[in-house]
């Protein structure tokens, strides 16, 4: 059972002249292995725009009730190269409410525009 869907759209460019403007944004958004890649190196503003969508997506799968940490929902990849969704904390409790169990996440980013799409299944 489809407990909710969200989807949303982040602006490449927009994205990363806001973590410049706000050096202390990627850490109020992100969990520090978010902001890596396996390689060690920092994550490209493309995939972090991507991620930002998927948070937002997240929350309006859920409802989007106010209280949600940004950093208790994190996007992480398989070795497959598959993104997937684990959450924690505030999003886990509200997902736990509704009777999500499995998360399905998509992550696109293509002509200065990031993308994500989430369902939440119950």
């Amino acid at each position: 059972m489809i407990v909710g869907v969200g989807i949303d759209v982040a602006e490449i460019d927009r994205f990363g002249a806001a973590l410049e403007r706000t050096p202390q944004l990627a850490e109020r958004l992100f969990l520090e292995q978010e902001l890596i890649l396996p390689s060690g190196e920092r994550r490209g503003i493309a995939s972090l725009a991507a991620r930002f969508a998927a948070k937002e997506a997240v929350a309006k799968a859920l409802g989007a009730p106010g209280g949600l940490h940004w950093t208790d929902a994190e996007v992480y990849v398989e070795p497959t190269g598959q993104p997937r969704l684990r959450v924690r904390g505030t999003v886990a409790r509200r997902a736990a409410e509704l009777g999500v169990r499995t998360w399905h996440v998509s992550l696109s980013h293509d002509a200065g525009v990031a993308s994500a799409v989430v369902i939440a299944e119950g």
